[in-house]
């Protein structure tokens, strides 16, 4: 038994049999299973994780596209915009033209009126100076007999005009 004296003998013999006590109560099934639960759980937190991370792309794909549409809707709304005061303007263009276009026709009118007018009157006075030179120059050539059977005839051709 001196076997039993020597102190790496009785280390090792002591370590086999715990081993073996170990290996008997199955304590190596349940470090096993506890690190087998433990892959596990990491192994779902890692799915999880990459779960939320496709998640997050696919939030992150749907802002971008949503903030293309967007844009591309300001910019179409900025277009029509443009659009509608340019058109805006050329119809302020085009009413513009034809309000000045009615006010020169008007001004033309009034031109044409006010010269038809000043026509008249010059006609008018010179018929009168013709009436009354006619007057003094009959007065004095003709007598009285000759000079009131021309004034009827005058009258009568008036008259024959007028109708």
């Amino acid at each position: 038994m001196a076997i039993f004296y020597d102190s790496y003998f009785v280390v090792a013999l002591s370590l086999f049999l715990f081993l073996g006590l170990l290996a008997y109560y199955g304590v190596h099934k349940l470090i096993l299973g506890k690190l087998d639960e433990r892959a596990d759980r990491i192994r779902a937190e890692l799915d999880e994780v990459r779960r939320l991370r496709e998640d997050a792309q696919a939030t992150f794909a749907e802002f971008e596209r949503k903030q293309r549409e967007v844009a591309g809707q300001a910019d179409e709304i900025v277009a029509h915009a443009k659009l509608e005061a340019e058109q805006a303007a050329e119809k302020a263009k085009a009413d513009l033209a034809e309000s000045i276009e009615r006010r020169l026709k008007g001004a033309d009118e009034q031109i044409s009126m006010a010269e038809a007018s000043a026509v008249r009157e010059v006609r008018d006075r010179a018929i009168q100076v013709a009436v009354a030179a006619a007057a003094e120059v009959m007065a004095g050539r003709l007598g009285d007999a000759k000079a009131d059977a021309l004034i009827d005839q005058a009258i009568d051709k008036v008259g024959e005009r007028l109708n």
